[in-house]
């Protein structure tokens, strides 16, 4: 069986594409990869989505979309696309769980993951003060001491805006110089707030449920020291979930989807939503946003490619 319109990716853009998408009679197929929601799944507090005033955790407000998606007849299943060929209409997927699929409009809705430090601690930290965006999680750590891992621009950006909330910010970075901007290296340095701790690495991240304390390694004398913090995030960049779609859909120099102003793929019928091409704004709510106009547009598309199917 042909599905009409597969959705690879349940995060934010995936659900929602999958919302309007069920609500227009499509009947789509979600496949959620490995797990379900994506990295808003992993944030235990989200206060700043839209129409949640008390704020909610990442994993009900995925699982409220989810049953939203649902309860209009999208489908989803816990499974892994494996293999794509985009080269032949209907588009052809092979899965983890051994299922060869078709489908006439796809949106690939994978996100991005972001790259981690790989020390100890650093995953059973996560959400318990071990962040990777300052934007949903900073109210969290007023008043409290943190660090910041990274020299680039987003290191800097967000820095400066934990600094609203935090006593004091320690910047991290593995060189002696900064890679950001110079005028964030210049505000950055001119906060109070913000110290800079130089070639420098985390190599342990410490705490009994929480963060407590880094652990820390200098590159050139390779000595060694503890940071108390009760926060850190981390800002070495991101990686787009799209190493699947390589040599079939355009992408930049980072592996981000390249798309138009309405979010088609160099591929017709093949549509992007969400962090997999975003690589600017990186929020939730941006995210639902873009699974909504990719929806759109394939709902247009598949009515139009049906429409010409028919006169022929």
């Amino acid at each position: 069986m042909t599905e009409n319109l597969i959705i690879i990716g349940s995060g934010p853009a995936g659900l929602s594409a999958a919302i309007y998408a069920a609500r227009g009679n499509l009947k789509p197929l979600v496949l959620t990869g490995q797990e379900i929601g994506g990295q808003i799944a992993m944030t235990n507090e989200v206060e700043n989505y839209p129409g949640f005033p008390d704020g909610i955790t990442g994993p009900e407000l995925v699982r409220l979309m989810q049953q939203q998606a649902e309860k209009f007849g999208a489908r989803v299943e816990m499974d892994t696309v494996t293999e794509a060929n985009l080269k032949m209409h209907p588009f052809q997927l092979k899965t983890q769980n051994g299922n060869a699929l078709e489908a006439n409009a796809l949106i690939v809705a994978t996100g991005a993951s972001p790259r981690r430090l790989n020390a100890p601690g650093e995953r059973e930290l996560t959400g318990r003060g071990v962040s990777y965006c300052a934007t949903c999680d900073g109210f969290f750590f007023r008043n409290k001491e943190i660090a910041v891992v990274g020299g680039g621009d987003s290191a800097l950006q967000e820095a400066l805006f934990l600094t609203k909330f935090a006593s004091k910010v320690s910047v991290i970075h593995r060189r002696d110089q900064l890679r950001a901007q110079k005028i964030l290296q210049d505000r950055a340095r001119e906060n109070p707030k913000i110290a800079f701790v130089w070639n420098s690495v985390v190599t342990e991240i410490k705490g009994s449920g929480k963060v407590e304390a880094l652990a820390l390694e200098n590159v050139q004398t390779r000595a060694k020291s503890d940071l108390p913090a009760q926060g850190i995030f981390v800002y070495i960049g991101h990686i787009p979930n799209t190493g699947l779609f390589k040599g079939q859909l355009e992408m930049d120099e980072e592996g981000y989807l390249k798309v138009d102003a309405r979010l088609h793929t160099n591929i017709p019928g093949v549509f992007a939503a969400g962090e997999a091409h975003d690589h600017i704004f990186r929020q939730a709510v941006v995210s639902a946003g873009y699974g909504t106009m990719a929806e759109l547009e394939a709902e247009k598309w598949l009515a139009e490619w049906e429409h010409a199917r028919g006169r022929k």
